[in-house]
Parts: C-alpha cells; structure tokens; sequence
C-alpha cells in the first residue's frame, strides 16, 4: 500500500494511540465539530480514516471564527487523555493533540445543514448537496463498506476461476422487459443507441466465443418509474458459465453469498440451510415469489373445507372458482377485540378486500366463521392455526388471494415480532413459468421472466403440443429475507428451440433475427449449453448492512425518486445546436 504521509500529514486522524504520546505529528482534515470550555478550546478533527480530538488553548481568535467543515492543518504534540476523558468508541480515543500551529487550507460557508449528528434534513436538501451528505459518518461509511464488498467480490470471483470483462455500454436496444435509455447518435441520422439494461447477449456471445467462465460488476440502466428499492443505473455481480446445468450456477452463489454476509455482518445469524422452493409453492405457502423464510408462517389452502359448508359467502364463492387461503396468526388470540377490528381495516383499505374473516382459537374456537362450520371443519382448521392463535381467511382469485394472504404473512410476521432483523435466511425460488397471458393481447402468451431462458421440455416438438402456460422455465431466484438479490438461469442456445418460443410469445422469426441477429448468428457457429445469473449490488450491500430498501443510502450519487440529480442539474436541457447535431427536435408536451 502506499505511504499517505506527505506535506499535509504524518498520520491520519483514525491512526494515533496511546503508543504514539510523544510524538510531535501533521494532521489535516475537517473541523468536524468545536466545544469551547473557556480556557480550552476542542476541535475534533476528521478525515476518512476517523476523528482525532485536537487542543487549543482559548482565545485563539483564528480557531474561535473558523467555521465547522473548514479544511485545516495541524501539528502538534500526542498527549494522553485523562482518565475521565477516555473516548472507548473512538479508536483514538484514548489521546489528544496539544495543536502547536494551526493552518487554515481552505474555509468553509455556513453550511446548509450539520454534517455532524444526524438532523432531520430533507431528502432534496441532501441530495442537492451530496458531498456535504457524503461527509456524514453513517452515509460515509456505507458507501466505504460497498467498496470493500465490491472487491471482495471481486476477489472471490477470479479465486473461483472467473474470468473478468467488459461489455459495452451503448449497444442496440432489444425488448428485455423494460424501458431503455436511448442515445441519439450523431454519425447516423436517425438511429439510436441503448444504455443496456443488462449485459444478457454480450455475456452469451462470450459463452459461444469459448470463454468459459465469464463474470463483471456491470452497471446497468432501466428507464421506469422509482421505488425506494429501485434505480435508474445499478450495478450487478454479472456472470455466465459453459457447460453447466442448474446445480453448478446455483453453486457459485452459496459459495459466495453466505460467506460475504459472515464476512461483513459479524453480528449475523445465517441460516445453514438454502431449500430450493417451486414458483407455485411458494405463491401458495408465502403469497409471493420472494418468501422471507425468517418468517415461519405458512399460509394454507383450505378451498375445501370451506366447499359446501354452512358458511354461505365463501361457498358460494368457491362454485364461482374462488379459493379460501388462510394465515396463521400465533398466539394471538389473547389480542384485544381492536387488534382484529385494525387488521379488517387494514384489509379493506391496503389489500382491497371486502374484509377479513377469522376464527380465534381459545379454550373454544370464537367469530362468526367458528358458528358456521361443523367440528370436523373446525377440528382441521385449528390443526393449520395452533394453540392460543387466531387463523384469518382471505376468499377471491387465485392472483388476488396470494397477494393478499402473502402480505398479511408478512404483517402478522413484523407485528408479532417472528422476525430477527439480524437473521439472514437464503432460498432459491424456481420452475417458474415460461409463459403468462398477456392481458393487452386478449391473454395471448408472453414471456414470464427472461425470454433468453431454456424451457423445460423433452424436444422442440412438445412446444407445439403442450400448453403454453403450463411450460415451466429452466430459471431461477435466489432470495434473501424476502428480497429478490439474483435471477438467472439456463439459456436457450439452441436456435429451433428459440424461435419457436419467440413464435408462441408472438415474435415472427423475422423480429427475432432483427432484435437478437448477433446471438442469433452467433448460434448458427455452434453455440454451448450455457447459463449465469446475476446478482444486485445494491439490494445485496442494503440487507448486509440492514438499511432496507432505501438503496439510495448505499450510492454515492443516486438520483432522487423522480429521476433527478440535484447535485449536477441532470437531466438539463440542451442547445438548439446540439439538438441539430443529433438530428433532434423537442415537441412541445401537451
């Protein structure tokens, strides 16, 4: 490593101990904060590396006016502290400088808002100025711990035999699910190029160049409207392997996933095991294709219990192909009547629901379903409920009641306290399907997932035979505490297999030679079974380090929820001249 000593620094200010009392040193920094005790006057001194309490004596007229954020340089002598000013969070903590001379490189204005604390500051004020936001010790630190996760990744990936490329950045828009940023380009009138939204073809045309074992931390772009958990560019632990099936993909993110969360988050408690979970189990046991399995409730389907029963609407429901599922609340049936009043509220008002019925399983099972039902109805419900539990209903289609039993699992889970922030429980969702109908073309098949992926079939002929929507797809997801971190999968190397998927989604081949004529060609020349995945940076770093989805907080310079980057004026309108040059003209919005 090279030396940081130079004219400005001896040491850095995360650097002194008590083996350094003594010693005359160089320090430069940020006047992080200042405390006048009268004859005394403290500066704590910041740079990267950490705070180094600095002394003056008081009534330095120059220190006194120097404002907080200032850049200054100091020498001093390195004294103990006293034993009742020892600072056991800080690793420097235990000494002070006695400031010798004082001088000051560049003075700061008054600033917008503290860089030291955490006040209330709004999030434009923030972002307008980044970099003060950035010297902000929480924000700081996140952003040098995903620097050190990016290495490390990038370190465990040439150790598993990866090797490390570079695709290109404007590239030809293809349709992948999204919206793509376009370039307007200058040479060619009229033509564009597109901010990839992920390196897909490039990756697979390095697989049929015989490369092998590809990987790349790629940023990414994805015109669409923002969330807390999504961005306009991010980056991905991108990568892809020849001649492999789905264990050996799978295998390289559990030799790689759990050891970076024990390696970053010390504290954490990684589940040992991984399962492997079926699209269609999950949607029926979580209501979601992103379980969080640190939540141990399981969500049934009791459609037949309820067929037939005294319980009029969802029977009556059930003839007309509704299903019943049911959430388990655990010991919950010691809650007050307003509990339940609040879940039927919250029912009615997030989950679109008419509203909730229950059954409360005390010393004797009470509600109004509970007088419904004979006890062989009931006996089999509270085998799903549990002692002392409540079990809530949730009767409409197959979509709307996984959704909706899925996000009261995930309710009762947060408000019941079943759920440790600091346990980390990994899963692989997969068999998804291939196929869903795509309701703007009258329920005509379209692609589920990734339209590069392999179906499940036994020859190209069953794709003409078989269902659509019943062709499951050779993809998969790995999921941590609910969160979708990778998707990947095999890839359709075969060119027959590959346009006749395209045919059923409804491309002519002549749309698939257009959108994809370089991976196309490319496997007219012998093309390798072959498949990758891809993991978000973003989402990974977020969880390790337990910020939750506000992905925002672990990138140095996001664009706020509308797109916008406050910091540098973007995006901004340009000159007529430069319009010209790309063959562009503004229409007014309407």
């Amino acid at each position: 490593m090279l030396s940081l000593k130079s004219k400005y620094r001896t040491h850095t200010c995360g650097e002194l101990n008590i083996s350094n009392v003594g010693e005359t040193v160089t320090l430069s920094g940020w006047v992080h904060r200042k405390r006048d005790h009268g004859s005394l006057l403290f500066v704590d001194l910041r740079d990267n590396y950490g705070i180094t309490q600095c002394v003056f004596d008081g009534g330095d007229e120059v220190v006194e006016k120097i404002r907080p954020e200032s850049v200054v340089k100091i020498t001093g002598k390195v004294v103990a502290r006293d034993a009742e000013a020892i600072n056991e969070k800080l690793p420097t903590g235990h000494i002070e400088i006695q400031v010798q001379n004082l001088e000051v490189l560049t003075n700061a204005e008054t600033l917008p808002f503290q860089v030291f604390g955490d006040d209330d500051t709004s999030e434009e004020l923030r972002y307008k100025y980044r970099f003060l936001d950035l010297r902000r010790e929480r924000l700081h630190y996140n952003i040098l711990m995903r620097n050190k996760m990016m290495k490390w990744l990038r370190d465990k990936m040439w150790n598993l035999g990866f090797s490390e490329f570079q695709t290109p950045l404007l590239t030809a828009d293809s349709p992948e699910g999204a919206r793509s940023f376009l370039v307007p380009s200058r040479l060619h009138h009229g033509k564009f190029y597109a901010l990839p939204q992920a390196p897909q073809m490039f990756k697979q045309l390095l697989q049929v160049s015989g490369f092998d074992r590809y990987f790349q931390i790629a940023p990414c772009f994805r015109d669409e409207d923002l969330r807390a958990d999504r961005l306009l560019e991010f980056y991905q632990l991108d990568m892809e392997m020849s001649f492999v099936d789905l264990p050996e993909i799978q295998a390289v993110g559990e030799a790689i996933m759990p050891e970076m969360v024990k390696t970053f988050a010390p504290d954490a408690n990684v589940y040992p095991d991984i399962p492997h979970i079926s699209y269609d189990d999950a949607m029926l046991k979580y209501g979601c294709d992103k379980p969080d399995l640190r939540n141990p409730i399981l969500i049934s389907d009791v459609t037949e219990i309820f067929r037939g029963s005294e319980f009029g609407i969802f029977a009556n429901a059930i003839e007309n192909s509704a299903v019943v599922r049911a959430v388990p609340a655990p010991n919950s049936a010691d809650k007050p009547r307003s509990w339940f009043d609040k879940l039927g509220e919250y029912a009615t008002r997030e989950l679109g629901l008419g509203g909730l019925a229950y059954i409360v399983f005390a010393d004797e099972p009470k509600g109004p379903v509970a007088k419904k039902l004979d006890a062989e109805r009931i006996a089999k419900l509270k085998e799903i409920a549990g002692d002392n539990s409540s079990l809530f209903f949730v009767c409409d289609n197959v979509d709307v009641a996984a959704k909706a039993a899925g996000k009261l699992r995930n309710k009762f889970g947060a408000d019941l306290g079943l759920v440790k922030e600091r346990d980390f429980a990994f899963c692989w969702v997969d068999n998804f399907p291939f196929f869903e109908p795509d309701e703007e073309r009258g329920g005509a098949p379209a692609f589920t997932h990734n339209p590069f992926s392999y179906p499940i079939v036994d020859s190209v002929e069953e794709l003409d035979t078989r269902d659509p929507f019943t062709i499951k797809a050779a993809q998969f997801d790995m999921v941590l505490n609910g969160i979708e971190i990778c998707s990947g999968g095999l890839r359709n190397y075969n060119p027959e297999v590959m346009k006749k998927c395209f045919e059923i989604a409804g491309y002519p081949i002549e749309a698939v030679e257009k959108n994809f004529s370089g991976l196309y060609t490319s496997f007219q020349y012998g093309a390798p079974p072959h498949g990758g995945c891809a993991f978000g940076i973003e989402r990974v770093v977020s969880e390790i380090l337990g910020i939750g989805e506000s992905l925002r907080e672990i990138v140095a310079f996001p664009a706020n929820q509308r797109g916008q980057d406050l910091l540098m004026g973007s995006p901004n309108e340009v000159t007529e001249q430069q319009l010209r040059d790309v063959h562009i003209q503004v229409r007014k919005k309407n």
